[in-house]
């Protein structure tokens, strides 16, 4: 019991799988929803993917408590950076706004995030601020407990001048394999496209993601196993 009640007071983690790509017109972000206190899930399906401003959006990892104060500091920075300037901020101005929050607090936060967003500049840009603040630019980056599953995935499939619906595919892909491998990663899976055209928000359900190796089709709940007449059994 002592061990229950400590993952129950545990702070909310987001062992997470977070991705960021570009492609020929702009950048597609994705991210699972599982939050977790230790052992225990405590959302299922929240929302990883955070807007700053208009143009430019954040995938979140690590301590929720942590990456959510970034979050509200740089959308407070940034509107005002804009109110000055009378025009969006750009995606590398937002980015190493994040970065400089993240690196003079590195002894307290523990949160790695990815800024990617669309400006009239540079286009589609995303930028990766792990644990610690340093801040890089990349055509792709994957963030979270479940990144180290997929980097020789990325290594083979990714590349340059991908289509929208390319770049959607494969971050959908990528998130679920996640989810197939890594235990802190779960829920649906949520995608932000940013582009010249504005930004689209994207749900993908549990039970409509593809299954991977000898993964178990998805029930309602643990009863409709419980109460199956003949169960399958859980070993090949």
């Amino acid at each position: 019991m002592d061990t229950i009640s400590g993952d129950l007071n545990a702070p909310h983690s987001m062992g997470t799988t977070i991705i960021g790509v570009t492609y020929d017109g702009g950048v597609v972000l994705g991210a699972d929803s599982r939050t977790s206190t230790g052992m225990y899930v405590a959302n299922r399906a929240s929302d990883k993917i955070t807007q700053l401003t208009d143009n430019v959006y954040i995938c979140r990892s690590g301590s929720a408590a942590d990456s959510q104060i970034v979050s509200d500091y740089v959308r407070y920075y940034l509107h005002q950076h804009t109110i000055q300037l009378g025009q969006p901020s750009t995606v590398k101005v937002a980015a190493n706004l994040v970065r400089l929050v993240a690196y003079n607090n590195k002894n307290m936060l523990q949160t790695g995030m990815i800024v990617g967003g669309w400006d009239k500049y540079e286009g589609g840009k995303i930028y990766g601020i792990p644990l610690g603040g340093t801040v890089l630019e990349l055509p792709f980056t994957i963030g979270g407990s479940g990144s180290s599953y997929l980097y020789g995935f990325f290594d083979q499939i990714w590349k340059e001048g991908m289509t929208q619906e390319e770049a959607e595919q494969l971050v959908v892909k990528a998130v679920s394999l996640a989810i197939a491998r890594d235990g802190a990663s779960g829920g649906v899976v949520r995608t932000v496209t940013i582009n010249k055209d504005g930004v689209s928000r994207k749900f993908y359900p549990g039970d409509t993601l593809p299954l991977w190796h000898e993964e178990l089709a998805p029930q309602n709940s643990l009863l409709d196993i419980m109460s199956s007449a003949s169960p399958e059994p859980m070993t090949s």
